[in-house]
């Protein structure tokens, strides 16, 4: 039998590619049962969702119950109890319980930039002109609280030209009080931003445009994988990475995986989310920033934390190294500039 050239490079090239992805099951291999839990439900999930809907983590030899536990704190809990084996979820929750002692860690964060927009009320249409106003927060030193003194400080004004009113509750609560006119602004995710123009509020600050070093959308796991099952961490990291690639090369796909989790139908909405969490704040390599740790951890001992753990021991970036070692990361992006 002959070969034409063409066939033989193809062969190569195949050759190349299953070479590089040998974190796929074996033939005949048993699916691995894996419980994954999120405590939101947020655009910010999009990479999970969209692995979960169109068969990625099944590629991987996964069987994944997708399991929801409202709350950072009750879900790291179940994950160092070995009742979940894979936390997805916000850092900036998670770390302090991390920090103090809870066993688990960081594997991969793949978005690594603030979401977050300030919407304001009709009369405000630039920060400045929050003077004399109130921006609504969960509660006091919590991260929406940090972060709007970041925004008021970045345009000259102080504590005394602004009010930061601890109102509690989630974005949409908060959200309500602004239209009550308790608060005049607040900070949300998208697609909120999207309902906030519709409903003639103003959006007056990206805070993507701090350029501060953050950690948000992070994929955490426990002791027990970490010592007893360190390849099936490994391949759930490879499994995530592919997802990150699919979301962003399939836009309709992952948009439909959006609207299926928090139920939106939407367009501009699911658009909006897709711009930001798919593109704008998105690391290719995963890699869980030190610096934005070690920053997060200090603010966290600093504000009250019992901090148990150093900085360094809240991630474990080995598998998102191996990633790019094994040349997987190469044959997935191709000739596109995987790193950030």
């Amino acid at each position: 039998m002959k070969f034409s050239p063409s066939t033989f490079v193809c062969a190569l090239l195949c050759a190349a590619a299953a070479s590089a992805n040998h974190y796929l099951p074996k033939p005949g291999e048993r699916p691995i049962p894996l419980r994954v839990a999120t405590s939101a439900v947020t655009g910010g999930f999009i990479h999970l969702y969209a692995a979960l809907d169109y068969g990625i983590l099944e590629k991987y030899g996964f069987k994944t119950e997708h399991i929801y536990i409202r709350g950072q704190s009750p879900a790291l809990a179940a994950l160092a109890a070995d009742q979940i084996q894979f936390n997805y979820g916000a850092a900036d929750g998670s770390l302090p319980g991390i920090a103090a002692g809870i066993d688990a860690k960081f594997v991969a964060s793949p978005l690594v930039k603030l979401p977050y927009v300030m919407i304001a009320r009709k009369d405000i249409r630039r920060p400045e002109d929050l003077k004399g106003k109130a921006i609504g927060v969960t509660r006091p030193g919590d991260l929406s609280a940090r972060l709007s003194r970041m925004v008021i400080r970045k345009f000259g004004l102080t504590s005394d030209d602004v009010t930061i009113h601890p109102i509690g509750g989630s974005q949409q609560e908060r959200y309500q009080a602004m239209v009550g006119n308790v608060v005049q602004a607040i900070l949300v995710t998208p697609p909120l931003d999207i309902r906030a123009k519709s409903d003639g509020f103003n959006v007056i600050y990206r805070l993507i445009d701090l350029d501060i070093p953050f950690v948000y959308s992070s994929l955490m796991t426990n002791y027990k994988m970490l010592r007893e099952r360190p390849d099936t961490v490994q391949r759930m990291v490879a499994a995530l990475a592919e997802a990150v690639h699919f979301v962003e090369k399939n836009p309709d796909k992952a948009k439909a995986s959006v609207a299926k989790a928090m139920r939106v139908k939407d367009e501009e909405a699911l658009q909006s989310s897709y711009n930001v969490y798919a593109r704008d704040i998105v690391d290719r390599t995963m890699l869980v920033p030190g610096k934005s740790i070690t920053e997060a951890w200090e603010l966290a001992r600093d504000t009250g934390t019992i901090v148990r753990r150093k900085p360094e021991e809240l991630y474990d970036n080995s598998f998102v190294n191996n990633l790019e070692k094994s040349g997987f990361l190469k044959e997935l992006w191709g000739n596109e500039n995987y790193r950030r």
